[in-house]
């Protein structure tokens, strides 16, 4: 295993960074999009709730490699030319955001209700009783399962292999179909993996113990 990680070593490397770039992007933009969406579920307009609802149900339930393949084939035949990195990215994005906004959902409910009467009761806005009181508190207390939302996102960039995103899984794919030896590159992928997951792990289980 280590002859076959160095003599492939810039392409582990490469596809390791890349994979390390679509899961930073993925994961701030499906924070933002999945929180936003969470709001939407909650307010008071039954319109914004009904697409909000409706957001997450749809992607929610299509498999990511479908929504995936929607971006890396479609979007280029009849709106603009992307390359597979970016439909992959945006893929992972939306799918991963609809779950984040469950998660996001779940612990704004989590908060007595009683918080954000008190915050209007004081002239707060819903969107700055939303932002300085609620979201605040929600976050708190859903750290576990978006540690877990984030853990899964990074796992789940690999489908970036099959739009040709460069990422871990392409170069395994590519380094395995030349030398053969399957056993050893899926072991050194498993290992570049475990290199960005367990320190997500940890520092969520950190967070959440020294917010606790």
């Amino acid at each position: 295993m280590i002859k076959l990680l160095t003599d492939n070593w810039s392409a582990f490397l490469s596809g390791f960074g890349w994979t390390i770039l679509s899961s930073i992007l993925a994961l701030f933009f499906s924070l933002v999009i999945g929180s936003l969406v969470a709001i939407l579920e909650v307010l008071p307009n039954k319109f914004a709730r009904i697409v909000g609802n409706v957001y997450v149900e749809i992607f929610r339930n299509i498999p990511l490699l479908v929504i995936t393949m929607f971006f890396y084939l479609v979007i280029p035949l009849y709106v603009v030319k992307i390359n597979g990195f970016t439909a992959g990215t945006i893929g992972l994005t939306i799918y991963t955001s609809a779950f984040i906004a469950e998660t996001v959902r779940a612990g704004i409910n989590s908060v007595d209700i009683g918080q954000m009467e008190a915050a209007r009761s004081q002239g707060m806005t819903f969107w700055q009783a939303m932002r300085y009181i609620v979201l605040p508190q929600a976050f708190k207390l859903v750290i576990p399962p978006l540690g877990n939302q984030f853990v899964n996102l990074v796992k789940n960039s690999s489908v970036l292999a099959f739009v040709a995103g460069f990422d871990l899984m392409y170069q395994a794919n590519a380094v395995a179909s030349q030398t053969f030896d399957t056993v050893n590159t899926y072991l050194v992928v498993g290992i570049f993996y475990l290199v960005i997951t367990l320190p997500i792990s940890y520092y969520m289980q950190y967070l959440e113990r020294k917010l606790a």
